[in-house]
């Protein structure tokens, strides 16, 4: 079996300006190695906070590598520069609230400024675009919280099967 390419993509103007090291997209990629069980690779993006920019990505990740499911960091808050959301929101066809509303209330049981954030879930084709915080901590929590939904979402949207490791995360697929 071919490695399934995962899209990882950083939105940071300072992370992209090399101002500092990227701490999501390895984050990230650390969360993936623990739960997958299926061959993947990652398919790193580091870009600033320009919505054109981060849709053109994204598009990129989806049409052209083919990425069944891409993880984006930063750009989720209030701030004016906060775009994500809106990028992804417009180059999917349907959007996905409900892994907003799992990971903003799994993130309550540690920060109140949960509710600040705007993580939210698209479709594009058969890819699932999940956009996560910026801080390590809060990846893995909003990851934790919604991983289990993630394979059968790509199932029903003509994705490849991904397999997890049930000591990590065990993956809901409805009985047949």
């Amino acid at each position: 079996m071919q490695p399934i390419a995962i899209g990882v993509l950083v939105s940071s103007d300072r992370a992209a300006a090399g101002v500092y090291p990227d701490r999501g997209g390895p984050a990230i990629e650390a969360y993936l190695t623990e739960v997958l069980t299926s061959p993947w690779h990652p398919v790193l993006r580091l870009v600033p906070d320009e919505q054109a920019l981060i849709e053109t990505t994204l598009i990129e990740l989806v049409d052209m590598v083919g990425c069944p499911l891409i993880l984006t960091t930063g750009g989720t808050g209030p701030a004016p520069r906060d775009v994500t959301p809106e990028a992804t929101a417009a180059i999917c066809g349907r959007m996905m609230p409900g892994f907003g509303e799992a990971m903003r209330t799994a993130s309550l049981a540690d920060v109140p400024t949960a509710i600040l954030s705007r993580q939210t879930a698209g479709v594009r084709g058969s890819s699932l675009i999940i956009n996560l915080p910026g801080k390590p901590a809060a990846i893995r929590t909003c990851l934790t919280a919604v991983f289990a939904a993630i394979p059968y979402c790509i199932d029903l949207i003509g994705g490849p099967r991904l397999e997890t490791n049930p000591a990590v995360c065990r993956a809901f697929r409805p009985a047949l």
